[in-house]
């Protein structure tokens, strides 16, 4: 009786680590992925003020003024053909210019683009040809030109908006 209580001992642990042996708990999951299109663009801040304050005697043309303290940054993932445009809330009055330079490594600048008459519906192209990925911290230049014959201009704010688009 002891060996067979001994043998039907030995069956059951058998019996036991075999089952634990090859016990196993899993579970499945299903997981979607996807990309938005992503447009971004950021600027540094403010350039500064564009006063002109003198000129040559003989000569319409006042001294232009430059800013180039501000930055652009972008990102996209849209497309290899995107472009920067930019226009202003009002446009200027006829012998004041204001010009836009943005530099660009993914894109091809346009160079000096004069904005005084870009308005929401005649933005003008800054950048074009921008490829996906991102440009960070890319000069922004402004040059504010004014002829004498357009006479004084009081200090005014002009609202510049810059869009990255296709």
């Amino acid at each position: 009786m002891k060996k067979l209580i001994a043998t039907l001992v030995v069956a059951v642990i058998s019996l036991v680590a075999v089952q634990s042996a090859s016990a196993q708990a899993s579970a499945t999951q299903n997981v979607s992925l996807a990309v938005n299109a992503v447009y971004k663009i950021a600027v540094s801040g403010n350039p500064g003020p564009l006063t002109i304050t003198t000129g040559s005697a003989g000569v319409d043309a006042l001294t232009s003024v430059s800013d180039n303290s501000t930055t652009y940054s972008i990102t996209q993932n849209v497309g290899d053909n995107l472009k920067i445009t930019a226009h202003m809330d009002a446009a200027l009055a006829s012998g004041f210019t204001l010009k836009m330079n943005l530099a660009s490594a993914k894109g091809t600048s346009a160079g000096d683009v004069n904005i005084s008459n870009a308005t929401s519906g005649s933005a003008v192209n800054l950048v074009t040809g921008i490829a996906k990925g991102a440009d960070a911290a890319k000069s922004i230049g402004y040059t504010f030109e004014a002829d004498a014959t357009a006479g004084t201009l009081s200090s005014t704010s002009k609202v510049i908006t810059l869009t990255l688009t296709n």
